[in-house]
């Protein structure tokens, strides 16, 4: 959504309405020759935002992963894989589609915010370009306020060498991005060390009792897999999983 807002208001800046008759063509592109050369210094400027729209569709995704909660997601379900110790299963694949539709629920409310207030009056020709920017970045901007540590958020003010903001609205945004995204890689370790604990004494009593038992040639591995499984099973790990990590952003 955030990327057709982009595009919508970079191809809005290039052609505003009224100043294109139906035979111009600002690009200079053409079906048949492909991409002629400049003559009005209007053109140029279309060209360059052409460039600039096919950029933003090459970072939107890099964009929407590092603003939205898709990172402690995937890092948990990273860390849970290793601790069971199943290898390749469940493969990547499915790990990211889960983190992917678990990230789409939970960015639901801010995106159908952003659709309202910014995307829809802007189609609708009731806002200008600047305003609709504004208005699709302030939920955007409050769900990473949420999200991010006040010591992550200083970090980065006091290495810009900024002044003490007073409000949310004085940090900008290049300095709370990273801010947010460290502050998810800490809360994503942080579960991560949870979920490693019992998975770890189940690896320890094992690894113990072979080597009780003098089965030292025997890996623990093979032993204490099943019983990682198994106890997984029991304890309805997916559905306190994905519980626990929707109610974190809450």
């Amino acid at each position: 959504m955030l990327a057709v807002l982009a595009i919508l208001l970079a191809f809005g800046a290039a052609f505003p309405a009224g100043t294109q008759e139906p035979g111009d063509n600002p690009l200079g592109l053409n079906i048949a020759e492909g991409v002629g050369a400049a003559t009005e210094p209007g053109q140029i400027g279309s060209t360059l935002t052409l460039v600039f729209v096919v950029t933003i569709l090459a970072l939107a995704p890099a964009i929407l992963v590092m603003t939205t909660s898709f990172t402690r997601i995937i890092i948990v379900l990273g860390f849970l894989r290793q601790a069971l110790a199943t290898q390749q299963s469940p493969p990547n694949q499915v790990l990211i589609g889960l983190a992917l539709f678990l990230t789409f629920f939970i960015m639901a409310p801010t995106y159908i915010e952003v659709n309202q207030e910014a995307l829809q009056p802007y189609l609708q020709e009731e806002i200008g370009q600047e305003e609709a920017l504004e208005r699709a970045l302030i939920p955007i901007r409050e769900f990473m306020f949420r999200q991010t540590e006040p010591k992550d958020l200083a970090l980065f003010i006091n290495i810009a060498d900024m002044d003490r903001p007073n409000t949310p609205d004085d940090v900008p945004l290049h300095v709370l991005m990273p801010s947010f995204v460290l502050s998810e890689l800490t809360t994503a370790f942080i579960m991560g060390f949870y979920i490693y604990i019992p998975f770890l004494i189940i690896d320890m009593v094992v690894a113990s009792t072979l080597m009780a038992m003098g089965m030292m040639m025997l890996p623990p591995i093979f032993v204490s897999l099943p019983f990682k499984i198994i106890m997984f099973v029991l304890a309805d790990g997916w559905y306190l999983l994905v519980g626990s990590l929707v109610e974190s952003f809450n």
